[in-house]
């Protein structure tokens, strides 16, 4: 029996590929596009595995980490997103997730963050090392921190950060690249 893998992802090209190439590495693949969707068809097969998308087209796939971990207990979550942070890494690992991979990340890496090996593939490659980071990425990984830890909220971050609010909006906006 193959194991079961839930892809919560709102693009359809990504989820569809990714859905594809994990079904040819042996584990039998479900799709789904919003976290309700997700619930559904975690409240109907017991999954071995699931996917999240960090940003859903209407919210946050962090709200359904907890919801999936309480319908999943044995399953392995593993949250994927093009707009990782070390903030958003620590948060998504306290609501239950197992694992976090920046996209974009190969089948392999994968494979790896959900301890999946099937019994005729080769041996998962070693993590690659570590990219040194800029002072921006630095400085939007510890932004993303304070505003975690004030719930969201730009005017307490701004006090809390000592900067004008107007800036830290500023700051928010750009989105600095890991190199």
């Amino acid at each position: 029996m193959k194991p079961k893998l839930l892809i919560l992802d709102d693009n359809e090209v990504f989820a569809a590929t990714l859905a594809r190439s994990l079904g040819r590495r042996g584990l039998d693949v479900s799709v789904a596009h919003s976290g309700e969707a997700a619930m559904q068809a975690a409240a109907q097969t017991a999954f071995d595995y699931a996917t999240i998308d960090l940003h859903l087209a209407s919210d946050s796939g962090l709200q359904w980490i907890a919801p999936l971990r309480q319908a999943l207990p044995q399953a392995r979550l593993l949250v994927l997103t093009g707009y990782a942070s070390i903030a958003t890494t620590v948060h998504a690992i306290k609501l239950g997730a197992d694992d976090y991979l920046a996209k974009p990340a190969n089948v392999d890496s994968i494979l790896s963050a959900l301890q999946f090996q099937a019994e005729e593939s080769a041996p998962l490659p070693e993590p690659q090392q570590l990219i040194p980071m800029t002072v921006e990425r630095l400085e939007w990984e510890h932004i993303q921190r304070i505003l975690i830890e004030n719930q969201g909220n730009i005017s307490s971050t701004a006090r809390a950060l000592n900067m004008h609010r107007r800036t830290l909006q500023r700051k928010l906006g750009k989105k600095p690249v890991s190199k």
